[in-house]
């Protein structure tokens, strides 16, 4: 990642989408942009839920222009519909973002909770304390949703500015190979 950009975090679903937006400064840290949620609770007609998250993720991809949309990918549950429910929901989103040209990469909500809190099993509270913390803002607890979304884009942030997993941080082997081509053989 450039030292500055724009993530887009989603985190899916069919009654309740969170969005959270984060921009990398010129200084490479991050800083809140904004979030919220899509409430299609009241919708009955399951595709026409899937076409409001396509519409609603693409105006998002038009009005921040993200470099990167980071999103929950769906977990197993007890009931297989939900996850092919969530799945339908995950892929209208990155229909809108791929369609925009924007950089989809999915995360496990355990890695972002583990990224952000410490613990894959951190409550949605927790994640949220941790995420107003970290971005120094205050947030209203009703939008746990849009914390979650703000925790992924947070999550693909720190992904992308590790050393360990930037194929062009500071400790990565091409970067070695790079400044060191004597050593190499």
């Amino acid at each position: 990642m450039t030292k500055s950009g724009t993530i887009l975090g989603i985190d899916p679903g069919t009654n309740l989408l969170g969005f959270g937006v984060v921009r990398i400064n010129d200084k490479g840290k991050p800083e809140y942009v904004s979030m919220g949620v899509l409430d299609i609770r009241k919708e009955t007609d399951p595709y026409a839920k899937l076409a409001r998250i396509n519409e609603f993720v693409g105006g998002l991809c038009e009005e921040y222009k993200p470099d990167h949309m980071a999103i929950e990918s769906p977990f197993l549950d007890k009931n297989a519909q939900v996850i092919f429910k969530l799945g339908r929901a995950q892929g209208a989103a990155m229909v809108a973002a791929a369609q925009h040209g924007v950089t989809i990469t999915e995360y496990a909500p355990r890695k972002a909770k583990i990224a952000i809190c410490g613990n894959g099993s951190a409550s949605k509270e927790q994640v949220s304390t941790m995420v107003q913390k970290t971005l120094g803002i205050k947030i209203d607890t009703k939008h746990l949703d849009a914390t979650d979304a703000l925790a992924i884009a947070m999550c693909h942030y720190y992904q992308l500015s590790s050393p360990l997993t930037s194929s062009e941080g500071t400790g990565s082997w091409a970067k070695f190979i790079k400044d060191n081509p004597g050593r190499v053989k």
